[in-house]
């Protein structure tokens, strides 16, 4: 029996990866995102594929899959340009997941079955983005790398602050946490995470740099990435930050320097080949893991939830971040153009899909939140990931000065 479930797992992988080579250049020639092309079909293969074979859990996305994916982006993140828009990436992944949580804990109530703890929760889970087909568009169009750097960043980091808050809302169903205390204790375990990142980070880099063996090296990368995770879950912390902080350290061009040339070639092709693998796994899983059946259970709660975080996300990036930006001189001022691709790029993706999944089976109205996160997922990637090109093109982002 294990031998058996052990070959499915096998020629499930094989099988895998082949629809995601298909879907690839399928998508390629209808001009459709990647990313968005992998969600259809997987959700495809759902309606195919008996479920009792192939179970979606949220751990085989948060902690096989999410951790390479945000080491390979965190470490060919751009520092230089991160540091220069660093407020307003803090804007984003603090005050911005916190306030898309408390616009829809205002706004679903009103017209859905779902109450405000509820609707808090379903808002902490939408929280996070997960602009992967926006991102891979900069690429292609050559938008401007501090734009492109402000979405990477922020998607990064508040997938961390948006599981930090997801499990601060779920422990207040049980017990109520008052204002003060969740706030401290959100702060509390997003800079532990980032001190037990920096720690690993420095540690892995003097190993990487004792070692002198470039397949040692990229071998202590892997180890660093996914043991980070998983020592930082160990202690109750964030995974995701604390391996984002890794990926940075490690990505820092100070350190990059002390590694040899053949090792970064190295580091480079290895880990842009697992980030292509794991984006077309976690994309294909959270296609499977959308149940149709719960859609339309939940289509109410997908409208009304869409509605609740597209406003909220207008709120943070145009009063906020745009608010914030207008006091600022000179080339630090964010142009109106950016504003509105930010706006457009809060697509939501594997990480909601994983907390979904993770909701306690005793929670009241649970079907009902699963299905909403799904569709809003869904919506998310169909509506604003195929338009994501015409935004950037008639945005003007593609006529700022490089360096802006």
């Amino acid at each position: 029996m294990e031998e058996s479930v052990g070959l499915f797992a096998i020629e499930l992988f094989v099988a895998l990866l082949l629809v995601a080579a298909v879907v690839a250049l399928i998508a390629r020639r209808v001009a459709l995102p990647y990313t968005v092309a992998l969600v259809l079909a997987g959700l495809l293969i759902a309606v195919l594929v008996p479920r009792e074979r192939l179970e979606v859990t949220p751990e085989l996305i948060l902690a096989v899959l999410i951790p390479g994916l945000v080491f390979e982006a965190a470490y060919k993140l751009d520092l230089d340009e991160l540091r220069r828009s660093f407020g307003v990436v803090a804007v984003l992944v603090a005050p911005g997941v916190l306030i898309t949580a408390v616009v829809v804990a205002v706004v679903v109530p009103m017209f859905t079955d779902l109450d405000a703890a509820q609707a808090f929760v379903l808002g902490a889970i939408v929280s996070a983005t997960d602009p992967a087909a926006v991102v891979s568009l900069f690429r292609k169009v050559g938008a401007p790398k501090r734009l492109s750097t402000l979405v990477d960043a922020e998607s990064l980091l508040n997938d961390g602050t948006g599981v930090v808050l997801f499990s601060i809302a779920i422990a207040a169903l049980g017990a109520p946490v008052s204002l003060a205390d969740g706030a401290i204790l959100f702060a509390v375990t997003v800079t532990a995470s980032a001190i037990l990142g920096l720690i690993v980070g420095v540690l892995a880099h003097r190993l990487m740099q004792a070692a002198n063996d470039t397949q040692l090296e990229v071998v202590i990368s892997v180890v660093a990435a996914y043991g980070t995770y998983l020592l930082a879950d160990a202690f109750h912390q964030s995974g995701i930050i604390s391996t984002v902080v890794v990926g940075l350290v490690l990505g820092n061009p100070l350190r990059a320097r002390d590694l040899s040339e053949r090792t970064r070639e190295a580091l480079d092709t290895v880990w842009e080949f697992l980030a292509f693998l794991l984006t077309a796994l976690v994309f294909l899983l959270v296609g499977f893991a959308i149940s149709p059946e719960l859609l339309v259970l939940a289509l109410p709660v997908i409208v009304v939830g869409f509605i609740a975080i597209t406003a909220a996300r207008a709120l943070v990036v145009y009063g906020v971040v745009g608010g914030g930006s207008r006091l600022l001189a000179g080339p630090r001022r964010l142009p109106a153009s950016y504003l509105h691709v930010m706006f457009w790029s809060g697509l939501r993706g594997a990480i909601a899909v994983a907390l979904a999944l993770a909701l306690p089976s005793t929670i009241e109205n649970r079907d009902l939140m699963t299905g909403a996160v799904y569709g809003i997922v869904l919506v998310t990637l169909i509506v604003q990931g195929t338009t994501a090109g015409l935004v950037v093109r008639r945005s003007g982002v593609l006529e700022e000065p490089v360096a802006g």
